[in-house]
C-alpha cells in the first residue's frame, strides 16, 4: 500500500508540577525545550481541594503532588516567560477549576494575549472525583452549576478552550472495567450537556459549539487490543449520543476528542524496569488506530510506583512518544484495523455492554442520583476487589509480582534514595512565607468586596465566572474563593462504597482467608471482645482511596468490624475516632508523600490520649528510607505497592494486634495446639 501524507503527531505532554511555582516554571521551560508540545499542570492537593497552604489540612501536602497556586502572583510566576497565547495548557483541576481558569485568564491578559485565542483544557469533571480521586468540595448540584457556568462562559469568550475534560482515567484506576469506563463517563457527559442545555445560558442553535468543546481524558491499560477497541467504541457511542440526543448535524462538532494518560494502576514497585514496556504497550493502544487516535498523550514514568519522578524520568517518557511519532512510519498510513473481524467483534461487545449500563444509570435519574445513592461507587469498589482477587489467585499474571519474580539487581534502583525525586521540606516554608507576604501587600477592602459579591452571585442564577475573575484580580486566595462558596453551597462527603461491595474472595476451607478469619475470631475471643475493630484512616488531603477501600472490604470479609469514615481527615479526627470506637488497630493510607508529617502526628496524639496498645500500620507509596523512619517513630508495619496480597496484609494486622496485646503470634499458637 502506498504511504499517505504523514499525519501531524498528537500533543505530547508530561504531567508535571512540584514544590513551588518558581520550581515548576523552570521545569516547564526545560520540558518545552526538549520538544514537549503542550503543558500538563499538576496542582498540589490544597490547591485542588480549595485550601490555602497554611490551612491545618494542608500540612505536609504543600507542593507534594503538584504545584501550589494560592493567588494571582503564583500563577504569574508559574507561567513567567511562557507565552500563553501560543501554549496549549492542560490543567488537572476539578472542584476549583473555575478559580484556576480565572487566574490563568488574568495572567494571559497581563501578557497582552487575546483570550479568544487561548487553547487548553480544564479537567473540571467533578463526578469522577466523587467516585475515585476525592478532590471534590461542593455537593453535586452546585458542582454541576459551576461546570455549566464555565462552559457557557468559555463558549462565548474563550471559544478554543476545552472547559471540561470528562475523565474516565481515574475510573479505571478505581477498578472500572472497560464497559464501566465507557458507560459512566458518557453518563457524565449527558448530565453536563443536559445541564448546559437546560440552563438557558447557551442558545439552542449554539449547542453544537458546546459539544465541540467537550473533550475526554481516558486511561489505556496494558491489554492494548481491548483498550484500542474501547476507544473505537467510545468514538461510535459519542457519535450516536451527540446526533440522536442533541441533534448535532455538523460532523466536525460531533468528533470524539480525547487525550490519554496511560495506566498508572498497573505500574509495579517490584522490578520497576518492567514498567517501561507496559507504558509502550499502553501508548500503542491509543495511537495505532488512526480512527481512534488520541489528540494528546502523556505517559507516566517508570518509577511512579516508587515515588515522584525526576526530570530525567519524565524525559524518558517523552522520548518514548517521540520515537514512535518521528522515527516509525505509523503516521504515514490510514487506520490499520479497518476490516478486522476481531477488532469489530470486540468493539461491538463493549458497545453493547456500555449502552446497557448507560440505560440502567439513566433509569435511576442520571449520573448524579447514581453517585448520591452509592451505586456507582459500590460497583467500582467491587470491580477493583475482583481484579485484586484475580491477581492474588494468579489468574491475572503480573510479571515480577505474582510470576517470574526472580530477578537480578537493577542498576536503576541500586540507590533508592536517588531513584526518585524528593520535595525539599523547605519549599513548604517558602510557600507559606509567600502567601503571608501576598496577603500583606494587597488591597484588603477590594478583596472583601469581591468575595462578598461572589457569595451574592452564588445565591442567584447569575453566571459565577465574572465574579470569580473579580476575586482573582483583587488578589483573593484559593482558600478564600473556595470558602466563600462553601458558605453558600456547603461541603460534600461522598459515599465510600465499602458497605455495598460484595465479597470478592470466598473463605474456602483450607484457604488463606479462612485461616485469617479463624485468627480474627480467636484473637477477639482472647481479648474478650465481640469483634476486632480496625480503623482505616486517610489523613490529610490525599483522596486516592482505592487501596484503603480494598483493605476495608477484605478486613470486613475476614471478620473485622471496620471503621472507615472516608477521606480528608485531620490527625486529631482520626485519633478521636480511634478512641471513641475503641479500635484494636489504626491503619493509615497516604499516597501523596505527606506521610513523614502526618503519621508521626497521629502516633503522638494517640500517645497523648493514653492509647498505647493499639498498633499503627501505614500503606502508600513510601520509599524504603521513609519506611524505616516511620518504624522508628512507632509504626508497627509499612505496606507499599509490592505487597499485593491483601489477605496476607490482613493476617499481618492480626499478628500486630496480638503482639501489641502480648499474645502469642497466631502461627505459634496454632502450631502448639495442632
Amino acid at each position: 500500500m502506498a504511504a499517505q501524507e504523514r499525519d501531524r503527531p498528537w500533543l505530547m505532554r508530561t504531567y508535571a508540577g512540584h514544590s513551588t511555582a518558581s520550581d515548576s516554571n523552570a521545569l516547564y521551560r526545560r520540558n518545552l525545550a526538549k520538544g514537549q508540545t503542550g503543558l500538563s499542570v499538576a496542582f498540589d492537593l490544597p490547591t485542588q481541594t480549595g485550601y490555602d497552604s497554611d490551612h491545618v489540612l494542608a500540612r505536609g501536602e504543600v507542593g507534594r503532588v503538584g504545584v501550589p497556586v494560592g493567588h494571582l502572583g503564583d500563577m504569574r510566576t508559574l507561567f513567567d516567560g511562557i507565552p500563553l497565547e501560543r501554549t496549549n495548557t492542560s490543567m488537572t483541576i476539578n472542584a476549583t477549576a473555575m478559580w484556576l481558569l480565572a487566574l490563568y485568564q488574568v495572567v494571559a491578559e497581563e501578557q497582552g494575549a487575546d483570550i479568544a485565542g487561548l487553547t487548553g483544557t480544564t479537567q473540571n469533571d467533578i463526578v469522577k472525583e466523587y467516585l475515585s480521586r476525592g478532590t471534590h468540595v461542593f455537593p453535586p448540584g452546585p458542582s454541576v452549576r459551576l461546570i455549566t457556568d464555565m462552559i457557557a462562559y468559555t463558549v462565548a469568550n474563550i471559544p478554543k478552550w476545552n472547559p471540561i475534560n470528562i475523565c474516565s482515567y481515574h475510573l479505571q484506576e478505581a477498578g472500572a472495567t472497560p464497559v464501566q469506563e465507557i458507560a459512566y463517563s458518557m453518563c457524565t457527559a449527558i448530565a453536563v450537556l443536559d445541564a448546559v442545555r437546560d440552563s438557558g445560558q447557551v442558545p439552542a442553535e449554539r449547542m453544537g459549539e458546546v459539544v465541540a468543546r467537550i473533550s475526554f481524558f481516558v486511561n489505556a491499560g496494558v491489554r492494548f487490543v481491548e483498550e484500542m477497541c474501547k476507544m473505537r467504541a467510545f468514538n461510535r457511542l459519542w457519535e450516536k449520543i451527540t446526533r440522536e440526543r442533541y441533534g448535532i448535524e455538523d460532523a466536525k462538532q460531533r468528533r470524539f476528542r480525547y487525550g490519554v494518560q496511560v495506566n498508572s494502576l498497573g505500574l509495579t514497585e517490584a522490578q520497576p524496569e518492567n514498567n517501561v514496556q507496559r507504558i509502550v504497550l499502553e501508548m500503542l493502544a491509543v495511537t495505532l488506530s488512526k480512527d481512534a487516535r488520541a489528540r494528546a498523550v502523556q505517559l507516566p514514568a517508570w518509577n511512579e510506583a516508587l515515588g515522584l519522578p525526576r526530570p530525567w524520568d519524565q524525559q524518558w517518557s517523552l522520548r518514548i512518544q517521540q520515537v514512535l511519532a518521528y522515527e516509525s512510519d505509523l503516521l504515514e498510513y490510514g487506520d490499520l484495523f479497518n476490516g478486522s473481524h476481531v477488532v469489530e467483534a470486540k468493539t461491538e461487545e463493549l458497545l453493547a455492554g456500555a449502552e446497557a449500563e448507560i440505560a440502567k444509570v439513566l433509569g435511576m435519574g442520571g449520573v448524579i442520583p447514581a453517585v448520591e445513592s452509592g451505586y456507582l461507587k459500590s460497583n467500582l469498589v467491587a470491580s477493583h476487589a475482583a481484579r485484586r482477587a484475580r491477581i492474588e489467585a494468579g489468574e491475572d499474571r503480573i510479571v515480577g509480582v505474582n510470576c517470574f519474580d526472580t530477578t537480578e539487581d537493577s542498576p536503576l534502583t541500586a540507590d533508592l534514595d536517588t531513584a526518585i525525586m524528593v520535595v525539599d521540606p523547605a519549599s513548604e516554608r517558602s510557600v507559606l512565607a509567600n502567601l503571608e507576604a501576598w496577603r500583606g501587600s494587597r488591597d484588603e477592602a477590594a478583596v472583601q468586596t469581591a468575595l462578598a459579591r461572589l457569595k451574592e452571585v452564588a445565591g442567584t442564577e447569575e453566571n459565577l465566572m465574572e465574579a470569580t475573575l473579580d476575586c482573582a484580580r483583587a488578589g483573593a486566595t484559593t482558600g478564600e474563593w473556595s470558602f466563600a462558596l462553601r458558605e453558600v453551597f456547603g461541603e460534600y462527603r461522598a459515599p465510600t462504597g465499602v458497605g455495598g461491595a460484595p465479597v470478592a474472595v470466598a473463605a474456602e476451607p483450607g484457604g488463606e482467608l479462612a485461616a485469617v478469619r479463624e485468627a480474627v475470631a480467636a484473637t477477639a475471643a482472647e481479648l474478650g471482645t465481640g469483634k476486632l475493630r480496625l480503623l482505616v484512616g486517610k489523613p490529610g488531603l490525599d483522596g486516592h482511596s482505592n487501596g484503603a477501600e480494598q483493605i476495608a472490604v477484605r478486613a470486613r470479609d475476614a471478620g473485622f468490624e471496620v471503621v472507615y469514615q472516608g477521606i480528608r481527615l485531620t490527625p486529631e479526627q482520626i485519633v478521636s475516632a480511634a478512641v471513641a470506637e475503641d479500635v484494636h488497630c489504626v491503619g493509615l493510607s497516604i499516597l501523596s508523600g505527606a506521610h513523614p508529617e502526618l503519621v508521626p502526628d497521629v502516633i503522638q496524639r494517640l500517645n497523648r490520649a493514653g492509647v498505647e496498645d493499639v498498633p499503627v500500620i501505614v500503606g502508600g507509596i513510601i520509599p524504603a528510607a521513609d519506611a524505616e523512619a516511620l518504624k522508628g517513630a512507632g509504626v508497627a508495619a509499612v505496606f507499599t505497592p509490592k505487597d499485593f496480597g491483601i489477605t496476607t496484609i490482613i493476617g499481618r494486622i492480626v499478628d500486630e494486634i496480638r503482639l501489641a496485646n502480648r499474645l502469642q503470634p497466631w502461627a505459634a499458637t496454632t502450631a502448639a495446639t495442632s
